[in-house]
């Protein structure tokens, strides 16, 4: 029986945003780190918080993997810099690089604050963009390599955020001129766009309760599979994309997310009534006065 190398054996990754939220679950930064280290890469857990990032290196370190710890705040272009000659220094080269980065702020055009708007852009696309910008060189200096950007289906269809959607839909668009002016490098660019999956991030804007749950229960219900998808859907999507596999793959948008842009939610109307929701929670009855 043939035994396989590793999908990126032998390859260094750098993955941004490869803590998780805390919480229950894993995030999509995460899953991506410890699925890359499990097919061979070298990987730079790159995180703003540290302590995430930590987590995410006793993971891998615990199963036998390759990897090292770089906190910064991607926003900064000196930072970026920085990030990618950690990897070089570290590791020995660069092959792939993910820009798993991401914050949603919830607002319509019209009540979103340019404070938000700000943030959202320098969070979801000013940290592809820079990280993208030192990386690209580093990886022509090894004959090419692969760059997988983490968007949303929210930059494909509407959901109540605005200036997220906009960032990432940027992020779309900036995948394909990059991976329009960098093929001839041997550089592949390619985006996810996560649907409905459940994440430390997602049950961290709601409380515990019934209400969490039967959201928890339409992001699944909602897609053509009805059944829920976490961080590792995204994971090994982004490891496939990273991979020689994906050899002659540049330029797309893969959707990870159960089907949901092929329907209409008219269409899914049968399966979303079965699931029940919660009744409202009993006001606290009034205190007597004595």
């Amino acid at each position: 029986m043939v035994e396989r190398p590793g999908r990126v054996d032998g390859k260094v990754a750098i993955v941004t945003g490869a803590g998780s939220t805390p919480g229950p679950g894993i995030g999509t930064g995460k899953a991506t780190a410890v699925a890359l280290a499990r097919e061979g890469a070298a990987v730079l857990l790159v995180d703003r918080y540290g302590e995430r990032a930590e987590q995410t290196l006793r993971m891998i370190e615990e199963e036998g993997g390759k990897a090292a710890v770089f906190a910064a705040d991607l926003t900064e272009a000196a930072a970026c810099e920085a990030m990618v000659r950690t990897a070089v220094d570290s590791f020995g080269g660069l092959d792939i690089l993910v820009n798993n980065i991401g914050l949603a702020a919830v607002g319509t055009v019209v009540d979103v604050s340019e404070a938000d708007w700000d943030r959202s852009f320098d969070i979801n696309l000013r940290t592809a963009f820079l990280a993208s910008k030192y990386a690209v060189p580093a990886l022509a200096e090894r004959g090419g390599g692969s760059i997988v950007n983490i968007s949303s289906i929210s930059a494909l269809r509407g959901d109540g955020t605005v200036a997220y959607s906009a960032a990432k839909g940027g992020l779309l668009a900036m995948t394909v001129d990059m991976a329009y002016s960098h093929g001839r490098q041997g550089i592949r660019v390619n985006a996810i766009a996560p649907g409905h999956i459940t994440t430390p991030m997602v049950l961290s804007v709601s409380a515990p309760g019934p209400r969490a749950e039967f959201m928890n229960a339409m992001r699944s219900e909602a897609g053509l599979l009805g059944s829920p998808g976490d961080g590792w859907d995204v994971a090994w999507a982004a490891t496939f994309l990273a991979s020689d596999e994906a050899r002659w793959i540049t330029g797309i948008t893969l959707p990870v997310e159960s089907g949901v842009l092929s329907v209409t939610p008219l269409m899914m109307a049968p399966h979303l009534r079965a699931v029940p929701e919660p009744a409202p929670a009993e006001p606290p009855a009034p205190e007597s006065a004595h």
